[in-house]
């Protein structure tokens, strides 16, 4: 892994590839507390689009960014309470069940009650509860919202990895540039993502190194088990790679660099290679 985060690093550490949130054009903004809803329930459902080979993030951004601007209110809190499977679909122009549809439903569900009971109706509420932190706003989803409850237990130790929380924070950040809802203190303490697209791009890159079994796992299409130790650590070592590579670059380079912007960077790189081969987990947390 070292040998592999030095040769990617020596190739970036002068110019690191700098992605700008919103790059594909795919985001409903603002610059208000709607865009804060709007990015709440777009992080609620962002997970697990490869079982349709059609569908990706960019419908579900786009999907949700068009329903806004048709009906300012598609996205409060009383009618996520009430949305169906069907109506899921009509909203997103989607033409057939949703991966993990039954899930979804639920997790809108979920949030629309509990912005309701707990934020009056508003997540721009819960962000100006954190006191401009990442990590307490983290925090406080976690506490609040089950489905947003990423964490594991790996050979008897619980692990973190709280992706969808971890990547709203980030989303407020790049999408309010560092001001207003988006201001943190503390963003350089936000991970990357673990999801199924970094660890892919870091095995193309050299970063990860696969076993023979569980390259054969990938390259066969299996499925991993959703909290088996596989599945763990692709993640969690895809975490620990990056925050290996952000000091290397601070280290060689004296610029400071943000998890969170490698993480944009090599989702990017990800996205352009349709080649690309990611491991296979049902998951409501990626």
């Amino acid at each position: 892994m070292i040998a592999g985060i030095e040769r990617v690093v020596e190739a970036i550490k002068d110019s690191i590839p700098k992605v700008e949130w919103d790059f594909e054009g795919i985001h409903y903004f603002d610059n208000g507390p709607l865009t804060v809803q709007y990015l709440f329930v777009l992080d609620a459902l962002n997970f697990c689009f490869w079982p349709d080979e059609d569908m990706s993030y960019e419908h579900l951004a786009s999907g949700l960014k068009e329903a806004l601007q048709n009906d300012k209110s598609a996205l409060d809190a009383d009618r996520l309470q009430k949305y169906t499977g069907p109506q899921l679909r009509k909203m997103l122009k989607w033409p057939r069940p949703l991966p993990l549809e039954d899930e979804r439903v639920r997790l809108m569900h979920e949030v629309g009650l509990e912005l309701e009971k707990s934020f009056e109706g508003k997540a721009s509420k819960i962000v100006e509860s954190c006191g401009k932190s990442a990590v307490e706003l983290v925090a406080l989803i976690a506490r609040h919202f089950p489905g947003f409850r990423d964490h594991t237990v790996y050979k008897g130790h619980q692990i973190f990895l709280y992706k969808r929380a971890q990547i709203f924070a980030a989303d407020l950040w790049g999408a309010f540039k560092g001001q207003g809802y988006g201001e943190f203190s503390d963003i350089g303490a936000i991970t990357i993502f673990a999801d199924y697209i970094v660890p892919a791009v870091l095995q193309q890159l050299g970063v990860l190194r696969y076993s023979s079994s569980l390259a054969s796992i990938i390259e066969n299409q299996c499925e991993i088990g959703s909290g088996s130790d596989e599945e763990v650590e692709l993640r969690a070592c895809s975490v620990y790679a990056v925050e290996k590579m952000r000091e290397l670059i601070s280290k060689k380079s004296g610029k400071k660099v943000l998890s969170v912007e490698l993480d944009l960077w090599l989702w990017s790189v990800g996205t352009r290679c349709p080649s690309l081969q990611h491991h296979r987990t049902l998951s409501i947390y990626y």
